[in-house]
């Protein structure tokens, strides 16, 4: 299960963010690593591609697909390895940081979900050939990658109400939240200013890897070898979406496909798009939510107060609590949560998956009315009070919401393949292989 989780992690790109480094020359003179790429002001060494060709090699075989040509898969490697240096470089002049704090509580999900203690991570990725300290600086790298796209892509694209109306009205006629679709996704990219010659060429090739995926030539090969998306190295793969999360300049065609048909070229900004339909599922009836209502009073560490002292704090708060202190009033001083403080630590009524999985788990444990005992998650440390539970249907609400968020996400697939161009085309980039 850990190979398994490592395997998608390495495929988002934690363990393959490039950044640059120094080598040394050994005290004989002797040369330990060449520059594969000039990147702005940083580089991307051959020993890190090396070392991706490697994994991601692994990764392919693993998973039954036949490795394109090397020249072919080193340049698509190379490829990504170039863009995240890009991205890094954004990153570090933006000045976003990622705390240990956030780090911590990543690796603690990644233990979490492969079902062993926190403690036990470093010897299961030893067993994996994975050195720990590098997983971790990685991880961060992946996190602040997160980041930079949430503050530069997500967070600049803006919903209107109108445009939820309208989403709300055509999904009248459109496929409901019960059906899903597996999908794989090929982009031939063409450039932000594309000559007439660029974008002909970049046509005809998506002509010739239609028409082999179409013959039934595999189209996770034909993804590895050719797409310019972020998920080529994955063989194109998008997984499983819901039909109002499908990405907007997929979504006609993909409703148009059977299980295993692949659409004809879809022309975007981006460039020139093919997507395959490997599954449809669908799960009829209602959608019954059990949401709970809770209230908490969080604080962090920091220069003046360690976790321990923290902690100390919440468990007197809570006790004061207990012996009748008000829980708002207490949540309105002492709660470094600015989006709760000022109601009284009230987090409202929330859907499941609003939290981090530490926090769902504390109220899962509490009865109506009782208050958890201080608990640590990356925001710092807690004490949560249960306040309810309710049943509910689809409300009017929550429609609204689940459409502005299909909308903001189907946008998004699109806008960080144009932000992604445009910051790889802005880039000086020398190639030195």
């Amino acid at each position: 299960m850990l190979r398994l989780f490592l395997a998608a992690l390495l495929a988002a790109g934690a363990a393959g963010i490039a950044h640059a480094q120094t080598r040394e020359l050994s005290s004989g003179g002797e040369l330990v690593d060449r520059v594969a790429a000039i990147v702005n002001d940083g580089v991307v060494l051959k020993s890190e591609l090396d070392e991706q060709m490697q994994l991601i090699g692994t990764r392919l075989r693993q998973q039954g697909l036949e490795l394109p040509p090397e020249n072919v898969l080193r340049q698509q490697v190379l490829e990504r390895l170039v863009t995240q240096e890009v991205q890094v470089q954004r990153a570090n002049r933006a000045g976003l940081k990622v705390t240990d704090e956030m780090v911590n509580g990543a690796l603690q999900d990644v233990a979490r979900r492969n079902g062993i203690a926190l403690s036990q991570l470093p010897q299961a990725l030893a067993g994996q050939g994975i050195d720990y300290a590098e997983y971790r600086d990685n991880l961060r790298k992946e996190i602040t990658l997160s980041m930079l796209r949430q503050r530069d892509v997500v967070a600049r694209i803006m919903i209107s109400p109108r445009e939820i109306d309208q989403y709300l009205e055509r999904q009248k006629n459109a496929p409901s939240e019960s059906v899903s679709y597996n999908l794989s996704h090929i982009l031939i990219a063409v450039p932000q200013a594309a000559t007439p010659e660029q974008l002909a060429a970049a046509e005809q090739r998506a002509e010739d890897v239609h028409r082999r995926a179409v013959a039934g030539e595999d189209f996770a090969q034909l993804a590895v070898a050719n797409s310019s998306s972020q998920t080529a190295l994955e063989g194109g793969a998008l997984g499983w979406r819901k039909g109002p999360e499908l990405p907007t300049v997929l979504a006609d065609a993909v409703v148009k496909l059977k299980a295993g048909e692949v659409s004809d070229i879809i022309r975007t900004p981006s460039g020139f798009h093919l997507v395959r339909v490997n599954e449809i599922r669908s799960s009829d009836g209602p959608a019954i939510v059990q949401q709970v209502h809770a209230r908490h009073i969080l604080i962090k560490t920091n220069e003046l107060q360690d976790d321990a002292t923290v902690e100390q704090r919440l468990t007197s708060a809570r006790d004061r609590i207990l012996a009748g202190e008000d829980f708002a009033g207490l949540a309105s001083t002492l709660s470094e949560d600015p989006g709760s403080a000022a109601e009284g630590g009230d987090l409202g009524w929330s859907n499941p998956g609003t939290f981090v999985p530490e926090f769902e788990a504390q109220l899962a444990s509490l009865k109506e009315g009782e208050i958890s005992q201080p608990f640590h998650t990356q925001f710092g440390w807690h004490i949560v009070q249960l306040l309810g539970h309710r049943e509910v249907d689809n409300s009017a609400e929550m429609k609204r919401q689940r459409a502005f968020t299909a909308l903001r996400e189907s946008k998004a697939e699109e806008e960080t393949e144009l932000w992604l161009r445009r910051l790889r085309d802005e880039a000086y980039v020398e190639f030195k292989m």
